[in-house]
């Protein structure tokens, strides 16, 4: 090594032992302030280093939110909304349509807002208008959004209601009626604390209602025999019943008393069919994003997110909220819908018969099936408001 090479590394080592002292003698003075920005290969590393840490705090603050979040068990995929449309033609103030709209479902007890969980009738019932947002978006609508379709071929709903036969023979309405005032009576008594009037009563009961059928002693002992014979003849396999004995004896039966009674209401199914022939690339992308939408929204939801191991839960899908429209109002004749659940599609792609495709491989003609059921049944109260008066002029549900 020359000597002007050990000079410099003397007068280096020097001046590292005097900034040394230094910074020990006066620390205060040398302290570095953590907001100005150093310079250098170290303080870009230290800078780094720094940056990182915040990013892994940041990270694990998520986390903490979405363990602390579980309970919720929702998707965390993102609401896109919007408007498809087939066919790609400009509205006007006599073009009808069916408009679907997409929307989250609500637990009944959401819906309600009451801490019940039992349905409250019309609470399904879709809002009265349902405005049209402009413009059409080049991707599939997830939770939110809006698909315009023609007014398909078949038009048409249908409304029941379940009924079921009922019999009850004329003894069998005296013992039940019987029955019930016999408890009524027998309270009564025991509630004054006269328990042998109680029984009492209760047996005078029972005799006037059995009276008051026209039964007798010598109808009992009839039917008391007939009834030891039927049980005689079940002993060695016969399944004979005390009506088919006294049919054969006397030639009658016991009056069933027969009445068709209300067993509930039902849910209304309605079945759509669109046979769509794009006419162009964009309108062929539209039929696209409608299938797709359709398929998405009705699928169940997976609460944990996709590829992040088991899901314990499954959310409901979405709903949707069908009306015939004319121009920007509600059809002003034909029917309309609560809330439904797309129950099952169909798709098929060669809807004239043979495989064709475009250019760009989109099938020439296709036809789309729709299933919807609604989430509840029709009530009287949803043809009236609140004052009693018809809530619009249409044919109604």
């Amino acid at each position: 090594m020359s000597n002007r090479a050990k000079f410099r590394n003397r007068d280096r080592r020097l001046q590292q032992e005097r900034s040394a002292a230094n910074r020990a003698a006066n620390p205060e003075k040398y302290a570095r302030d953590p907001n100005e920005r150093q310079m250098g290969r170290a303080a870009a590393k230290r800078r780094q280093e720094a940056a990182k840490k915040k990013v892994d705090k940041v990270e694990e603050k998520n986390a903490q939110t979405t363990n602390t979040k579980s309970n919720k068990k929702t998707s965390n995929i993102k609401s896109r909304g919007g408007v498809l449309r087939y066919p790609l033609e400009a509205l006007t103030e006599s073009t009808d349509y069916l408009q679907i709209d997409i929307v989250k479902y609500q637990s009944t007890k959401e819906r309600g807002g009451s801490n019940t969980i039992a349905s409250m009738p019309g609470s399904r019932r879709t809002s009265m208008t349902s405005n049209v947002p402009k413009g059409n978006v080049t991707k599939s609508l997830v939770n939110e959004g809006t698909i315009l379709l023609q007014v398909p071929n078949k038009v048409q709903d249908g409304n029941s209601t379940k009924y079921g036969d009922s019999s009850m023979n004329t003894l069998v309405g005296a013992a039940l009626g019987g029955t019930v005032e016999m408890m009524e009576e027998m309270g009564k008594k025991l509630g004054q604390g006269k328990v042998g009037e109680a029984f009492a009563a209760g047996g005078d009961t029972i005799k006037e209602a059995f009276g008051n059928t026209g039964f007798d002693g010598g109808d009992a002992k009839r039917l008391l025999t007939q009834k030891l014979a039927s049980s005689a003849i079940g002993a060695f396999g016969g399944n004979v019943t005390v009506g088919q004995i006294m049919a054969r004896e006397s030639g009658q039966i016991f009056n069933p008393n027969m009445e068709l009674l209300f067993n509930g209401p039902t849910l209304r199914n309605f079945k759509f069919s669109f046979k769509m022939t794009p006419r162009s690339q964009k309108e062929a992308e539209q039929i696209k994003l409608i299938i797709r939408t359709f398929k998405m929204n009705m699928a169940p939801k997976v609460t944990n997110g996709a590829g992040k191991g088991p899901s314990l839960f499954l959310s409901t899908p979405n709903v949707f909220e069908l009306r015939y429209k004319s121009g920007g109002n509600n059809h002003p004749f034909l029917h309309k819908f609560k809330q439904c659940f797309l129950t099952d599609i169909g798709v098929n792609y060669t809807a004239d018969g043979v495989y064709a495709t475009y250019e760009n491989k989109e099938p020439i003609s296709m036809i789309m099936d729709l299933s919807f059921k609604e989430l509840e049944p029709i009530y009287d109260i949803d043809y009236f408001d609140e004052g009693g008066n018809d809530l619009d002029n249409t044919v109604g549900y």
